[in-house]
């Protein structure tokens, strides 16, 4: 028989000892298989949901894939409709809504935890981001409608890709601050009282020390952010992307960030209002080309969580 002497012997014989007990964690059993259900219950869904938009879209996505994805979107018939315009719009607003939206966030959540030290100023602010973070979208459009695509009109353009992208940004920003908060928070203190000890100062150590060793959960949760703000179409339906159509001329690239702009979700939406079953399967179409464009962004932020991830 082992006789066991070390605190760390007596603890493991301990919880062996009442592993072992009958009934003894029912409890936990049960939250274990709850947590189980959950997740299959969720997975479940979403290959559900991505099955029936298969399934609906299948004559696009079958024989006529490549012309829908390449071609822009059209009224005269649901054959002669695309989505190029769509993607290419989602990725423009995307990137200035991460222009706008990653630095602001994570700059301020450098300050609440690096530079504010829990004070009330930082509460209270903590607390009015997390409570915004709630707000629903359409309350965003409304504040894009009002201050970026009006009052900011010298800036933004007035309805253009870079109103819509500023309106989701600040949608997302509140994600982004929260996000960066709980990362910087988890970087343990030992860490910067060690860079402290052999004399780094105040940026050093949050340049070299911090900021990389939170650099994975932040970006994890900055993808996330971008990945939400894809899927959104009610505020920028507000924000001026309502029509469908982006006609570029003879602009370059930055000129067409201040011209007419759609995004995916909204091409999604117009073809569903449309009549005749054609237009349906349309939709069907482009849902599936989003939710496989949403798990490409989610699968990157995984990437990125375990690329940079450190183990303390």
């Amino acid at each position: 028989m082992t006789v066991l002497t070390t605190p760390a012997g007596i603890a493991t014989g301990a919880a062996d000892a009442l592993r072992k007990r009958p009934g003894a964690d029912v409890a936990g059993s049960a939250f274990k298989w709850l947590l189980i259900g959950a997740t299959v219950f969720a997975t479940g869904f979403l290959a559900v949901l991505l099955a029936v938009m298969i399934v609906d879209g299948w004559d696009v996505l079958s024989g006529n894939l490549w012309y829908f994805l390449t071609h822009g979107f059209s009224q005269r018939s649901a054959g002669e409709a695309g989505v190029w315009q769509g993607i290419l719009g989602s990725l423009q607003v995307a990137l200035v809504t991460g222009v706008f939206a990653i630095p602001t966030g994570v700059a301020t959540a450098i300050y609440l935890v690096e530079y504010a030290q829990g004070n009330r100023f930082a509460r209270i602010v903590e607390l009015n981001i997390r409570n915004l973070a709630g707000v629903p979208s359409i309350v965003y459009g409304l504040l894009g409608l009002a201050v970026f695509a009006q009052t900011l009109r010298g800036f933004s353009g007035g309805t253009t890709a870079i109103a819509g992208g500023m309106t989701l940004a600040a949608m997302v920003l509140p994600i982004v601050v929260i996000t960066s908060v709980e990362a910087l928070k988890a970087v343990p203190d030992s860490l910067r009282e060690a860079a402290y000890g052999v004399g780094a100062t105040k940026w050093e150590v949050l340049s070299r020390q911090v900021l990389p060793a939170a650099l994975s959960t932040i970006l994890t949760g900055t993808v996330l952010a971008l990945a939400r703000a894809l899927g959104e179409a009610a505020p920028l339906i507000l924000v001026g992307a309502a029509t469908g159509f982006m006609s570029f001329g003879d602009a370059n690239v930055f000129e067409t960030f201040t011209g007419p702009y759609t995004a995916l979700p909204v091409l999604i939406f117009n073809f569903a209002r449309q009549p005749g079953a054609d237009w349906g399967v349309n939709a069907a179409a482009a849902s599936v080309i989003i939710l496989v464009l949403v798990l490409a962004v989610n699968g990157l932020a995984i990437y990125l969580r375990n690329r940079f991830e450190k183990q303390w």
